[in-house]
């Protein structure tokens, strides 16, 4: 099995991407059938939310369920500090499908709204259901992620993007130093994507290859997993461009082996 870790897809008519602005190139519907054709040896896929609401944990899974077996994953939404989370949750996670639940923490304004009390009922009933978390956060937030790991000893986590260094700046400290302690300090994964579009216009092989060099350095393949972030991808390169750089710095466990074990997919 070879794993695409990490992408999307939308349909602006639901009405609920708010980041995605008709300014922005990729302001258009994304399916399936427009991934296909750039998959090449990808066999799998992890669906991942876009848009905060459960209506769209519903619609991935509806098009997981319509995927004829490629997508074997969705990770969805709900809101984790709703009254009654672990209830949502628990009724959510009866789908097969649902892997996993992302909360979109860079949009947030507190960098540690993951460790405010109300949110913890939510996070023990995803490890309750077996249930994975992915971290979309940026570098300022990575130093109060220690203490999600020391409440949540249990919850299988895997951080997006590599936390989105600032490439394009040349910002290679403190997230180089923070990451590194994340991995160390933690069982934490993961995913070597998103990289393209924190880098500059025009990125060669040699701008990205630091910040994958370091990621590789501290998980190892064993803890990192890759993912195209189509249709973002479109933004800084494309799907095939990426996928053929990442496959030069990379060994195979990370394009297939992680991903099915982390997400636990059949």
């Amino acid at each position: 099995m070879r794993v695409d870790a990490h992408h999307h897809v939308w349909r602006l008519d639901r009405g609920d991407y708010g980041w995605l602005t008709p300014d922005l190139a990729i302001h258009r519907d994304y399916g399936l059938d427009a991934l296909r054709p750039l998959l090449g040896d990808i066999t799998a896929t992890i669906l991942v939310q876009a848009a905060p609401t459960e209506a769209e944990t519903r619609f991935l899974l509806e098009v997981a369920t319509g995927s004829d077996g490629l997508v074997r994953g969705v990770v969805g939404w709900t809101d984790l500090a709703a009254v009654g989370a672990a209830a949502r949750i628990e009724m959510l996670a009866a789908d097969p499908l649902l892997k996993g639940l992302r909360p979109m923490l860079q949009d947030l304004p507190d960098p540690d709204w993951i460790l405010r009390p109300e949110v913890q009922p939510g996070l023990a009933a995803m490890t309750q259901a077996g249930l994975r978390l992915d971290l979309l956060v940026k570098p300022h937030q990575l130093a109060g992620l220690a203490r999600l790991a020391q409440r949540h000893p249990d919850l299988p986590c895997v951080i997006d993007h590599g936390a989105k260094p600032a490439i394009a700046a040349g910002g290679f400290a403190p997230w180089a130093s923070e990451i590194a302690r994340i991995a160390a300090e933690t069982h934490w994964y993961c995913k070597v994507s998103g990289l393209c579009t924190e880098a500059a216009a025009g990125w060669t092989a040699a701008d990205l290859r630091p910040y994958v060099a370091h990621l590789m350095a501290c998980f190892g393949a064993e803890r990192l997993m890759w993912g195209s972030d189509w249709p973002v991808v479109d933004l800084a390169g494309g799907y095939r461009r990426w996928h053929q750089v990442a496959a030069e710095m990379l060994p195979e466990a990370v394009f297939g082996d992680t991903a099915a074990g982390f997400y636990r997919l059949v």
